[in-house]
């Protein structure tokens, strides 16, 4: 009798490594927060790692204050997509990265993959300090997502285009999840995720261009047609 293959067996190694990292450090935040770590300072644990690792936008003014830009605040831009508000926040983090990181990673290679993630967190957090001056941090994996959302599109959009059908219909993932994004935008008065997000996209998307298989070439193809 054949016995049941786990669901992690389909996925590509990459994906379940990410989602395990950014699970485990929720879980990690979870037990402290309960006391099973760290003892009566393991509560503050989460508090400690937003204020070491999100991007805070009076952190980001200083440096241009100063003219100063040191290696351990600059690497908030990338440490950020790794620490959560909650258990709920981290866990549709890791729930997006398994589903549309599956369909992307069963195309592009697992460093793509990976790029795609953190250059469009990157991207993203440099949107939101430069467009905005808010007073929330940005912290969490969903500009990254937003990236995978973004490459995915791009899939969507090269296979729409082979098949001679309306490639518009490519972006109804992302018209749609941002529109949810902007009511809540709009009733919490916090636009600071709202920009960071799009900026993902927009980067995962056209990075796929660069990174996807035959994207280079492709690229250059579209160029010489013009």
């Amino acid at each position: 009798m054949e016995q049941s293959r786990s669901p992690f067996n389909a996925l590509p190694p990459v994906v379940v490594a990410l989602a395990v990292v950014i699970g485990g450090l929720e879980v990690m935040f979870q037990l402290a927060t309960a006391g099973f770590l760290g003892g009566q300072g393991g509560v503050g644990w989460r508090l400690a790692a937003l204020q070491d690792y999100a991007v805070l936008d009076s952190v980001w003014e200083w440096m241009l204050a100063n003219r100063s830009f040191p290696l351990q605040q600059m690497a908030r831009f990338v440490t950020y997509p790794l620490i959560h508000s909650g258990f709920v926040h981290a866990a549709f983090v890791v729930v997006f990265i398994l589903a549309i990181g599956k369909m992307v990673a069963e195309v592009f290679s697992s460093l793509a993959f990976l790029a795609i993630f953190w250059v469009s967190a990157v991207f993203g957090a440099f949107a939101f300090v430069l467009f905005l001056n808010s007073p929330y941090p940005l912290l969490g994996g969903y500009p990254g997502v937003y990236g995978l959302i973004g490459a995915f599109s791009f899939l969507r959009w090269v296979s729409l285009a082979q098949t001679g059908q309306n490639q518009a219909s490519a972006f109804g993932l992302i018209g749609m999840l941002l529109g949810i994004q902007l009511v809540f935008a709009v009733l919490q008065g916090n636009y600071g995720h709202v920009v960071a997000d799009l900026s993902g996209f927009a980067a995962g998307f056209l990075l796929s261009f660069v990174v996807s298989p035959g994207g280079w070439h492709r690229l250059l193809v579209r160029l010489r047609r013009r």
